[in-house]
């Protein structure tokens, strides 16, 4: 164990915790649905763009997407840039017109407002099951690169990494709610701004300058520095999917989309876009290019995920280290303490109190189911994450597309069409999330398209096929939705 890696790793977790807490206080104020899973939608635009940037920007963004462009080289990282209209999106299409509604119903989970607007409990129970297996896979996702990132960098076991790191984690989520959940955003959003900043710049200064990285790589292999990338990866359907699976349809993100309903007011919304676009852009580009240009200064790894732990030993003062290595777990932590509340409000508010409404006055018991659920649910991912796959980036964008192939449609033609009604939303969801199982499992890329995007085309038609035989929405909902 490097012990002058580890004491900045100590302080910055303390520093978490310490936001718990004053979140945890702040949290007896309030209704405690609202409160707990929302933070009584008080987040201004600086808060928002954070929490927004943090919970997109994950294990996948600072491990895996680093991790391919080490492999497939610079044509990765313009591939990565694909993202930078995220933010923009999800707030722009959900934005006001979805946290108006939101307070409309008053709605605390993204299936709140699906039950609002359909009026289906059957649609709230499939579209809660398929959120919480989907979460499952990529919560997992995030606890092994937590993991590795504390076994490469710090000299700490995987085993022992995985417990300090996923108990800490459930810990501080189940205590402190959505309020410690955008605090902690915000503060780690900044640790990943400057983290960024210091690798990208140290690895370009060890590798003796930015065209001497590059001709290196072209050295090791000309395919490196092409567009296209190592064996001609990025051909134009690889592209179309990638931009469809990580930037369209992160607006079928429940854990983002819930964001989208807990701003303050419209100023917030409008300095959200900028800020949180803005962030995106450097993280994206500032990880990416570092993982591409690590292979200059080490040429021989195996496992690509250990490119950016690698280059921390490698690039920066051991102290350095210490404080850098924060940003990947921030980005890590940020994501899991979102789909952490997110699974735990689909439990307790989407299932628990349809089959007991009259416990929703019952806040003493609300508080302890939801921390314990929280809580449990942490523990048993840290059981899931107990052997890791070589790559993380192919699971955590498997368990994406399920979430986009079942909830997108639903969501926007809900919030857009007047005519929108249950039993196409059901169709949409059933057809999306069976279509995608099956192609993502069998690895069939039709036309050599992602398999997100058939599947997204079938949800669409079964959307307009299955809304023909279905009751009109009630004109109450359908005006509000309009």
């Amino acid at each position: 164990m490097q012990t002058e890696v580890v004491i900045p790793l100590v302080a910055y977790l303390l520093l978490v915790f310490l936001l718990s807490i004053y979140a945890w206080r702040r949290r007896k104020t309030g209704a405690f649905l609202n409160e707990y899973f929302l933070g009584n939608r008080s987040m201004g635009g600086f808060v928002l763009a954070m929490t927004l940037t943090a919970t997109y920007i994950s294990a996948s963004s600072f491990i895996g997407g680093p991790g391919a462009a080490y492999k497939y080289g610079l044509g990765w990282v313009l591939l990565s840039m694909i993202q930078l209209p995220a933010v923009w999106l999800s707030l722009g299409v959900l934005g006001k017109k979805f946290a108006i509604l939101a307070r409309r119903y008053n709605a605390v989970t993204l299936n709140d407002m699906l039950l609002a607007r359909y009026q289906s409990p059957l649609l709230v129970w499939i579209a809660s099951i398929s959120l919480l297996v989907a979460f499952i896979g990529a919560m997992t996702v995030q606890f092994i690169g937590g993991a590795r990132l504390l076994e490469t960098a710090a000299g700490i076991p995987y085993d022992t990494g995985l417990l300090v790191f996923g108990v800490s984690i459930a810990l501080y989520t189940a205590f402190g709610g959505f309020r410690a959940s955008v605090l902690n955003d915000a503060f780690q959003g900044m640790v990943m701004l400057l983290g960024t900043f210091i690798l990208l710049f140290s690895v370009i200064h060890a590798a003796g300058g930015l065209s001497a990285a590059v001709s290196t790589l072209h050295d090791i292999q000309p395919e490196l520095t092409s567009p296209q990338g190592v064996d001609d990866v990025l051909t134009p359907s690889f592209m179309t999917s990638f931009w469809i699976l990580v930037c369209f349809g992160v607006i079928g993100l429940p854990h983002t989309a819930v964001r989208c309903i807990s701003y303050r007011d419209s100023k917030a919304v409008h300095r959200g876009i900028i800020l949180g676009t803005i962030v995106i852009a450097i993280l994206m580009f500032g990880m990416h290019l570092a993982g591409a240009l690590g292979r200059a200064i080490l040429p021989g790894l195996t496992v690509p995920d250990q490119v950016i732990p690698k280059l921390m030993i490698s690039v920066l003062p051991p102290l350095v280290a210490g404080i850098f290595l924060a940003a990947p777990l921030a980005a890590i932590m940020s994501t899991i303490n979102a789909q952490l509340l997110q699974s735990s409000a689909t439990i307790i508010k989407d299932l628990f109190l349809s089959l007991r409404p009259h416990q929703v006055t019952n806040e003493r018991l609300l508080t302890r189911m939801s921390s314990m659920v929280t809580l449990v649910l942490g523990l048993l991912l840290i059981l899931a994450a107990w052997r890791p796959p070589e790559m993380i980036i192919w699971l955590n964008l498997l368990a994406f597309g399920g979430l986009e192939a079942v909830f997108l449609w639903p969501l926007i033609l809900g919030l857009y069409w007047e005519r929108a009604n249950a039993c196409g939303a059901l169709s949409s969801m059933i057809s999306g999330g069976i279509s995608y199982a099956i192609l993502a499992g069998l690895d069939l890329h039709l036309a050599g398209f992602h398999p997100i995007v058939p599947a997204l085309l079938l949800s669409l038609l079964a959307f307009m096929v299955g809304n023909r035989f279905g009751r009109p929405a009630q004109p109450a909902l359908a005006g509000a939705a309009h």
